[in-house]
């Protein structure tokens, strides 16, 4: 998909500064688990994000060094509080950690947290393209897709599972199979149907690399091979900066 060309160098110092500055509001939720005090504690630190974001666009931030730095990015940059307030809104729907019930809420889930965020990334960069855009929900849907099926063997290590349900269903599979770690031929149709749904949003991004390894062992998604990092990775992006094509 060819779109405005953003040198790979860039985009990542802008990601860099977004999740610097907000690490509080898009990360700390791997942090809360089963446990209701543990929930009711990540609704009060969401219900702190919604008020700090309202505040910062009334340029009244809290004295807190996160939500100061990310207004002073608000200001610079003149980012959408829309995008903002749909990650946490996201991120607070999500707090259960239970299983996607199908696909599209997957896609969902990922374009209102991953490409939300790509959206502020173009802002940053001063990025107005309808191309860019379009560019940035189908690399938002994909990247969560591709990051749900990586964190799988970390999750079912700790006994979760959070696959699309109705993939699981369409092909006989339970989520124990996978808490198992079975390698049976249905588990890999369902890791087949889903990597191929993020292939169908993205071909020619860092995404791509991941997906053609798990086709590689024939979508045994806990193969070691799999847990290894692409250390040509920044090379092959800037390769298709240079393109100019994602």
């Amino acid at each position: 998909m060819k779109a405005t060309c953003v040198p790979y160098c860039s985009l990542q110092s802008v990601k860099g500064l977004l999740l610097h500055c907000g690490p509080s509001m898009w990360n700390w939720l791997r942090l809360v688990k089963d446990s209701v005090s543990e929930k009711t504690i990540g609704l009060m630190r969401m219900q702190f994000w919604k008020k700090a974001v309202e505040d910062m666009y009334c340029d009244n931030p809290p004295h807190q060094p996160v939500a100061i730095e990310l207004w002073k990015a608000v200001k610079k940059h003149n980012l959408t509080k829309r995008w903002l307030m749909r990650i946490i809104d996201e991120r607070e729907k999500n707090l259960d950690d239970k299983a996607y019930r199908s696909m599209q809420e997957l896609e969902n889930y990922a374009e209102n947290t991953q490409g939300s965020l790509l959206y502020l990334t173009l802002e940053v960069l001063g990025v107005k393209d309808l191309h860019a855009d379009h560019a940035a929900s189908h690399i938002g849907k994909a990247q969560g897709i591709v990051t749900c099926l990586r964190a799988t063997p970390y999750h079912s290590s700790r006994r979760q599972v959070f696959l699309p349900m109705d993939v699981c269903v369409q092909h006989g599979v339970s989520q124990e199979d996978f808490l198992r770690r079975n390698q049976d031929k249905n588990v890999r149709d369902v890791v087949y149907d889903i990597a191929s749904q993020a292939h169908l949003h993205l071909k020619h991004v860092s995404l791509e690399d991941y997906l053609k390894k798990i086709q590689r062992v024939d979508f045994d998604i806990f193969h070691p091979s799999l847990q290894q990092k692409n250390m040509l990775l920044p090379l092959s992006l800037y390769i298709q900066s240079w393109r100019k094509r994602y």
